[in-house]
């Protein structure tokens, strides 16, 4: 049965919009639009076959992506109901003799990820990962003399190779343009591959810059024009124009010049997405700078990056933080009008699978936990102890959730308000107001307000810990797209001298129903009302996506 509110939900997504939706559930088109990312009025949205995509991502394992490693790949993707998965690239993978590359693994990846009938995030594994030269190829990190690592304070040499030798980059842009071209000849017809992450986590631990003569020497000139006039300094110096911060900003902006020009040059063959992730430090109590990968895109030189690396559309957070207030933190500091959120990585320990709803309700393009294949590896204590069912589950359960309305959440996030949280660790009740209404997430509530009874208990969090989380979208003035899990969801009426004016009047759930959507039209199932509705709308753990129509009276 299509509902009499499906005139709505057209006027709100598009009609252009839902035939987008509808045909990407077609067979694979020879002449698919490319993949872009787009902004509007501070909102993001990345555009796959011509309309917004939702990335409910999964990331393998550094080493899983090899041939012999993808049957213990696919059946965890399967299982978790991910559209998207994020693999690693290595550039001693695929050069690992200079000049003589091997793209067979990445052939196979495209063919098996078509099968399995989800999109690809290749993940470009070159100069840095995670700060260091590893997955270099033998004969550029073993060669210090024509890939030289930079000089820390002391004179002493460090691990991390310096962003200011040319033949680095030469040799890394020289790599990254091989994979662009390799991949646009095999990929172009059918966009399987829909971004690339363009080195991981880059900077450098222990210390805050690069001191050897070359990088001193720049460092005692005058500061670049375009980062002057990006961070609003006056000319000078490194040190006469950003004073203390001025070792941080000079390699912040090193690297970001090196990475940019990799970028650039495989935008040049194949203009596809490309981000940077960001290994992060604390986002409340940051430390000095030798305690994080200084010169990376943390959240105190993102500006930097911005004006250094104009070629990277996005730069995303790493999350491992399971703590509810540092986790918000980060999502915060990369949510910018001029920056498209995507959390790129996050622990797979099943307490983090609650931020997917708060991710979402910052406007998040995708979220992705790192690590989700059975190759017995486990990033503890960032991540889980082992990758059971349980954990599986944990973020399964969302995914299912939320993969029915994933196209629609895009194009609704992308067009007007949305509104959504985990359940934090103290689990305090989230609020906000949309239009003339308020709504609010609660935790630890039973259904049929149980919880509100002195005499009964509120309902303890999950075994693993806290698992709530919802999402609100704005419809029309009063009508809204409401889903959770383990949470209550509750409307009010704005107060009257409030921003956003409410008129005072109570206010009732006018039609509450429950359905699904299908080629991007809401289905209606039932009507929720009396004992489903006189307490708020509870969500339990199942999948249950609301249509909400308020009133006045």
């Amino acid at each position: 049965m299509i509902s009499r509110f499906t005139t709505t939900l057209a006027a709100a997504l598009g009609a252009a919009s839902i035939l987008a939706i509808s045909s990407a559930t077609s067979a694979i088109a020879a002449d698919r639009e490319a993949p872009r990312l787009v902004a509007k009025d501070g909102r993001h949205a990345l555009m796959v076959d011509g309309a917004p995509w939702l990335m409910l991502g999964a990331q393998v394992n550094n080493s899983s992506g090899w041939s012999s490693q993808m049957p213990k790949v696919w059946p965890a993707i399967e299982k978790m109901a991910a559209n998207t998965v994020q693999v690693p690239i290595a550039w001693e993978q695929i050069e690992p003799v200079e000049g003589k590359f091997d793209f067979s693994y990445l052939d196979l990846l495209l063919t098996q990820a078509r099968e399995h009938k989800v999109r690809l995030v290749l993940l470009w594994f070159g100069t840095w990962k995670n700060s260091s030269p590893s997955y270099a190829p033998e004969w550029v990190k073993l060669d210090d003399k024509r890939f030289p690592r930079l000089k820390k304070e002391t004179g002493e040499r460090s691990y991390s190779m310096s962003p200011l030798a040319q033949s680095t980059l030469d040799a890394d842009r020289k790599a990254f343009v091989a994979l662009m071209t390799h991949l646009k000849a095999k990929d172009s017809a059918d966009r399987t591959v829909i971004m690339v992450q363009v080195e991981n986590e880059t900077g450098t631990y222990g210390t805050v810059r690069d001191f050897g003569p070359a990088a001193q020497k720049l460092f005692d000139g005058p500061a670049p024009a375009t980062l002057l006039k990006a961070v609003g300094a006056k000319p000078g110096t490194w040190a006469q124009a950003f004073g203390k911060d001025a070792d941080e900003y000079f390699h912040a902006w090193y690297i970001g010049r090196f990475v940019d020009q990799v970028a650039a040059a495989g935008k040049a063959v194949y203009p596809l997405p490309m981000y940077v992730n960001a290994a992060l430090r604390d986002p409340i109590k940051p430390g000095e700078p030798k305690s994080y990968s200084a010169g990376g895109p943390t959240d105190n030189v993102l500006d930097v990056w911005k004006a250094a690396a104009p070629s990277i559309d996005l730069i995303a957070p790493d999350i491992y933080m399971k703590e509810s207030v540092k986790y918000s933190a980060a999502l915060n500091h990369y949510k910018r009008p001029d920056n498209a959120l995507l959390v790129a990585e996050t622990g797979n320990d099943q307490v983090y699978a609650r931020y997917v709803f708060e991710a979402l309700g910052k406007q998040a393009i995708g979220f992705s936990p790192f690590g989700m294949d059975y190759t017995g590896y486990a990033n503890f204590p960032l991540g889980a102890a082992k990758l059971d069912e349980a954990t599986v589950e944990a973020f399964a359960a969302n995914y299912r959730l939320l993969g029915g309305m994933a196209r629609e959440w895009a194009k609704l996030s992308f067009e007007g308000r949305v509104f959504g949280g985990a359940e934090p660790d103290d689990r305090a009740p989230q609020s906000a107001t949309l239009g003339a209404w308020t709504v609010t997430l609660r935790y630890g509530k039973w259904q049929f307000g149980a919880s509100d009874w002195t005499w009964l208990k509120d309902r303890p969090p999950g075994p693993q810990g806290p698992d709530g989380g919802g999402v609100v979208a704005q419809l029309s003035p009063d009508e809204f797209l409401v889903t959770g899990r383990n949470v209550r969801i509750e409307f009010g009426r704005a107060a009257p001298d409030s921003k956003e004016k409410g008129d005072g009047k109570p206010m009732m759930l006018a039609r509450v129903e429950e359905g699904h959507f299908e080629n991007g039209q809401w289905v209606f199932e039932r009507l929720w009302n009396g004992d489903q509705t006189d307490y708020g709308l509870n969500f339990t753990g199942g999948s249950q996506i609301l249509r909400v129509k308020l009133a006045t009276y």
